[in-house]
């Protein structure tokens, strides 16, 4: 049983950093675009039609996929005050209803941004010679990634015991401290 999950692990770790690392450049991709798309209008008078759209698709993924990294590395938003005062049993079961719920809001998200991009597939996005449907796809992967994540933190949870790491007041959120 540890070795299956051990081995998802190590799988989910390299798409972990796969989105961190397409995140990353998707920013600094963006970045770009909107810099030639000032330069553009303030120096040469002439803006490139294509840099906004493609803009806003790069800041779709790169939030999206920060996201689910989020969901898995813990660093998403939560009520760790009840959490950090609530008897070791309880704080399992709100661990565990923590995770089912963003589990299916994440599945809920694959679902429905697969459901706008099937539909808007046929459209022409204004500004850029791809199909509209693609602005659906970040929702759709990032759902299907934060589903995923926190599944694997469910089964940790439910099968190792495995809790993720408690901050304490006053702590810096990156460094956590193992009780």
């Amino acid at each position: 049983m540890r070795d299956g999950l051990a081995a998802l692990s190590r799988i989910l770790a390299v798409v972990n950093r796969a989105a961190l690392w397409i995140s990353g450049v998707g920013l600094i991709l963006m970045t770009a675009f909107v810099a030639w798309q000032v330069f553009g209008r303030y120096v040469l008078n002439q803006s490139p039609s294509w840099t906004e759209p493609a803009s806003l698709l790069l800041m779709s993924w790169f939030i999206l996929l920060g996201s689910a990294v989020g969901v898995r590395e813990g660093n998403h938003l939560g009520f760790e005050i009840g959490l950090h005062h609530a008897p070791s049993g309880l704080r399992q079961v709100m661990l565990a209803v923590t995770e089912v719920l963003v589990m299916i809001f994440g599945g809920a998200m694959a679902w429905y941004g697969t459901m706008l991009a099937m539909e808007t597939w046929s459209a022409a996005m204004p500004g850029l010679p791809i199909p509209q449907g693609l602005d659906y796809v970040p929702l759709a992967v990032g759902g299907a990634l934060i589903a995923l994540f926190s599944f694997e933190k469910l089964v940790r949870l439910l099968l190792a015991g495995e809790e993720a790491p408690m901050v304490r007041p006053g702590e810096p959120h990156l460094v956590a401290v193992k009780e």
